[in-house]
């Protein structure tokens, strides 16, 4: 089974989450489900790097990450992959972006983050937002 490290952002603005929804995938269990942007590490890349990387190509912005603003990591076993998932909370002042590689978006409230239909690895993120009064020092 190929296993990937991939990282994903908590976006956080205006005291809200942005949530992502997948297009369409060959993967039923991944297709339009909701999920935090970001994407693979490369080889060589610190994580922090491959996420600032990838939220430039998906969403054309530029964001700011320290290692310090690392939030859990996730390991997760699809049916064809399994992938181990480092979160990391970046909070924006500037609240747009352009939607380069995803279908749909949601900015919600942290309690309300479970009314979506979440991509399974990204499940024990929202649970653990859901459950935080501060996000690394970083209120909501």
């Amino acid at each position: 089974m190929k296993s990937f490290e991939v990282v994903a952002a908590i976006i956080v603005c205006g005291g809200r989450v942005l949530c992502m929804q997948r297009g369409e995938s060959k993967y039923e269990y991944v297709s339009k489900k909701f999920e935090f942007p970001g994407g693979k590490v490369e080889p060589g890349e610190r994580n922090s790097e491959a996420l600032v990387r990838e939220l430039k190509e998906e969403m054309d912005i530029d964001v700011q990450i320290a290692e310090d603003d690392y939030f859990m990591t996730v390991s997760h076993d699809y049916p064809d992959f399994s992938i181990t998932m480092h979160a990391f909370i970046c909070k924006v002042d500037d609240c747009s972006f352009t939607m380069n590689e995803h279908s749909d978006f949601r900015w919600l409230g942290k309690s309300e983050l479970m009314q979506l239909d979440w991509a399974p690895a990204d499940v024990p993120i929202v649970i653990a937002i859901e459950d935080s009064e501060v996000l690394d020092g970083k209120r909501l």
